[in-house]
């Protein structure tokens, strides 16, 4: 695909280009919990500006149903681009409305606006290719250039991350650039002991990834909710914990089948549990006891990898020369059951070779935990589109740039 930087020694003073960003961050509100992805598209958006170029950022933000809803606009965000830029950013009150059409038209040279949520647009996420097209060529006619630097949605067919990119020239930002390089030291040229550690709430959400990795990989650490339904599948008594029970004989099968490959499949061997999920507002004390995993209280929930299970893990990371990790080890978000996932990110610190950190739930547990995301060799923003890269699949927002 061809990158940013070609696009700038071509030259872009005076031309429109429309930057297809993640803006999708948290919001408490109006105020931004974690603007981590923000972040990361500013070297694009300050690159294309200083080069002269009329920069219209856009992105989806949140799950609105295809209407405008004030609880997702992108007004936070497009405030917050300005401060980390620097330099006053303008804001359209619609997509490819009157108030669009005005902002854009406005732009001066090394100017920089940005776009109402994409969602706020039926046909942004529309199954229907029709419908997706029209709007494809409303977003296109706002702009005279296209870059994809919004990584967290390239495995969403949706109508600005894989129809807008065939209607104008277009080329991979610098995250996007970045990502993909990441994601290739994972897949094609992968430095050995490589260790993966899964966590995260659904084992469903993690088997794809896992059929991949059971030929890839040499060690996969499991915890998090998922680990339960592993633990399940070796017959162990799992209380009240998160359980996909319809999922365990595809859990028992992927089990043989690491023994099988000579995948060193790692699971807790030992919980905190407690009778009930923790409160997540007030973080109340939750006064949770250490079991070992294969003796879970019929009424108790697990909730986080206990201390013998985090030193384990910590040793099977210990000469890790390459190290995936997605998902959090516990209720992070809660300080009683936040130090299986802090063990874990502590382990990548420490770890000798490339870290890389795949985004979603993981990232934030490694920001809100306190950790210098300078200390991981990587951090992704985007969770899903990582996974689905590293099951095989054909990425919809990557394919389109790669035309």
């Amino acid at each position: 695909m061809k990158t940013i930087d070609e696009l700038l020694s071509e030259g872009v003073a005076g031309k429109r280009v429309f930057v297809r960003a993640d803006l999708n961050v948290p919001l408490d509100g109006t105020a931004i919990t974690d603007d981590g992805r923000i972040r990361a598209v500013v070297p694009t958006v300050k690159a294309l500006a200083d080069a002269g170029a009329r920069v219209i950022v856009a992105s989806h933000l949140g799950r609105p149903k295809g209407a405008p809803d004030p609880a997702f606009s992108l007004a936070p965000a497009a405030a917050r681009l300005g401060e980390l830029l620097g330099t006053d950013v303008a804001f359209a009150e619609d997509t490819v409305g009157s108030s669009a059409e005005a902002v854009v038209s406005g732009l001066a040279d090394g100017q920089v606006a940005v776009i109402e949520n994409l969602r706020f647009n039926a046909g942004e996420t529309s199954k229907d290719d029709a419908e997706r097209a029209a709007f494809a060529d409303k977003l296109a006619g706002l702009a005279d250039v296209y870059v994809g630097d919004g990584f967290g949605a390239v495995h969403r067919k949706h109508a600005s991350v894989f129809d807008l990119p065939k209607r104008l020239p277009h080329y991979a930002g610098y995250l996007i650039a970045t990502e993909v390089g990441v994601l290739k030291k994972l897949t094609d040229d992968v430095r050995r002991p490589y260790v993966v550690a899964l966590g995260g709430a659904k084992v469903s959400d993690k088997l794809a990834v896992i059929d991949q990795l059971l030929g890839k990989a040499d060690r996969l650490l499991i915890g998090g909710g998922m680990a339960y339904t592993f633990l399940k599948a070796k017959g162990h008594e799992v209380g009240i914990s998160l359980l996909q029970e319809d999922q365990v004989p595809a859990v028992q099968e992927y089990i043989e089948r690491a023994e099988k490959n000579g995948v060193e499949l790692v699971l807790p061997v030992d919980v905190l549990v407690a009778g009930e999920f923790p409160d997540l507002k007030t973080k109340a004390p939750a006064n949770p006891t250490t079991v070992a995993a294969d003796a879970i209280p019929a009424d108790q929930e697990g909730l986080d990898i206990g201390p013998e299970t985090r030193k384990l893990y910590a040793s099977k990371l210990a000469d890790a020369a390459t190290v995936f990790w997605n998902g959090p080890m516990g209720v992070f978000e809660h300080p009683d059951y936040a130090e299986g996932t802090k063990a874990v990110a502590q382990a990548l610190v420490d770890a000798p070779g490339f870290t890389v950190v795949g985004g979603g739930d993981s990232a934030a547990a490694v920001r809100t935990l306190g950790f210098d995301e300078n200390a991981f060799g990587h951090i992704s923003t985007g969770g899903g589109a990582s996974l689905e890269y590293l099951e095989g699949k054909t990425l919809p927002g990557l394919a389109a740039l790669e035309d």
